[in-house]
This record gives C-alpha cells, structure tokens and sequence, in this order.
C-alpha cells in the first residue's frame, strides 16, 4: 500500500514532520493540510519545507530531493548580457512595492502553465509576513516603471526564493543578480531555488542532496538576523554595476 504523506495538526505552532519522511513519489511531498499562519509558514522553512499548491487542492507542503540552491556568489550572467548592462539606466531596490511583485509574478503568463499557484490566499499570506519583517521583494525599476522583480522569505541568514518575473527581457535576471550579490555581502551564503528548471541552472542554480540541503538550512537559519524591511539597507543599486565582478572582501 503507498504511504502517505502526514496530515497537518490544527495547531499551527506544531512542529512539522522531518524533511527525510517526504515522499519519494511525487517527489518531496511531505505533508498536507493546516494553513498559512504565519507561525505555520516559519516552521515549514525551519523544517526545509514550502507550500506549494493549484487552486482548489488542500494545502501541499514539500521537501524535494534533490533541492535546488544557488550559492550568493555563484549567479552566472552571460558575457553578452553583462555587456547590455553596463548601458542600463535600471535601478534595483527593496522592499518598496512587495504587493506588485507579488502581483506580477502570480500574473505573468509563463510557458507550459496554464495558471497561477500564487492564489489569493498564498498572496494574502505572504503579504502578511512580509508586514512582519519576513518576506521580502526586489524591484527593477526603469524610471518609475517596475520591469522586473522577485519575492522571498528571509529566516536567520538563509533567503528562500518563491517567484520572480520579468516585464522586460532579464528583468528578473537583474533581480536575482542584485540580491545575491547583496546577500554575499552580508554573509548569507545560499537562495534556495526550491525546484529546479532550465532557466535556474542556466544561472549557476546547483541541485543538493536534501540531506545537505538541510543541514545547512539548519545552520543558517540559526544565524542572529532580526526580521525587518531591508529598504534602507539595500539601498538603490545601479542594474550597471552588476555588469562587473563584485568587489572582494
């Protein structure tokens, strides 16, 4: 008989059953069930788990193996395209428009999906945690014109990527450069990715072993980093700058 995954308790300050007990097939499904509290959602990242669901199915929580990672200082950006950069007049910030990032990334059409699992529910919540200094967005801008962006959670010294788009072409390139190239100076080793695809390998993603995934989810997340907007400190960057390699040290 095929096992199941566990059924969430009602409690949303339960712990979460451990990442080794997901399920091989479909791969990385470990629990299903409870909700998007906010308490809930930060265990699951403490426990290497993220929700991920269609609309009109319970509530899915997974842990995949092989995880998708980038190392901070490992984003690949090809010669041609860092070659455009040095020209653009792009601008990268944070944490000032989280609502529409969100937006954009439930929207946007996106090949081989014919919807969104960035549901309204998924959108209010993570709005919520971004409210209490956890979640967090990138924002591309062209003038006052949002040309791309992402969001994530932040726990400890570890940044989790949920979704990123682009309005123009390698908007959402810029963002994932800028923040990993923020989060290197800082001291925050790794993005997770989640699940891998073409387009995040092509950009240095790697795929780790869950079991090393997780022992350095554990460590990271561990690391004394006070939830807050990341406004003032990342400031505004120049997309330009990114055309070169980051200043060692």
């Amino acid at each position: 008989m095929p096992r199941l995954p566990a059924l969430l308790p009602p409690d949303p300050e339960a712990s979460f059953p451990p990442a080794e007990t997901a399920l091989r097939e479909p791969d990385g499904l470990l629990a299903v069930g409870g909700d998007l509290n906010p308490a809930r959602l930060l265990n699951a990242y403490r426990a290497g788990a993220f929700p991920w669901y269609a609309p009109g199915q319970p509530i899915l929580w997974w842990s995949p193996d092989p995880r998708t990672v980038f190392r901070t200082d490992g984003i690949r950006l090809g010669s041609k395209f860092r070659r455009g950069l040095r020209r653009s007049r792009w601008v990268v910030c944070a944490d000032t428009r989280f609502d529409e990032v969100i937006a954009a990334c439930a929207d946007i059409p996106r090949a081989g999906q014919p919807g969104t699992w960035i549901t309204p529910e998924m959108r209010q919540a993570y709005r919520t945690m971004h409210r209490l200094g956890h979640a967090h967005s990138i924002e591309v801008f062209d003038g006052d014109r949002l040309v791309g962006g992402l969001y994530g959670m932040a726990l400890g010294r570890m940044f989790y990527g949920e979704s990123m788009f682009s309005a123009e072409s390698g908007g959402s390139k810029v963002a994932l450069a800028a923040l990993a190239r923020a989060l290197h100076a800082w001291g925050w080793p790794l993005i997770d990715a989640q699940v891998e695809n073409p387009h995040l390998l092509a950009l240095g993603a790697e795929r780790w072993p869950r079991d090393a995934f997780l022992a350095a989810n554990r460590a990271l997340v561990a690391q004394p980093e006070p939830p807050g907007s990341w406004r003032e400190r990342f400031g505004e960057r120049a997309a330009a700058d990114l055309a070169s390699p980051p200043t060692a040290g």
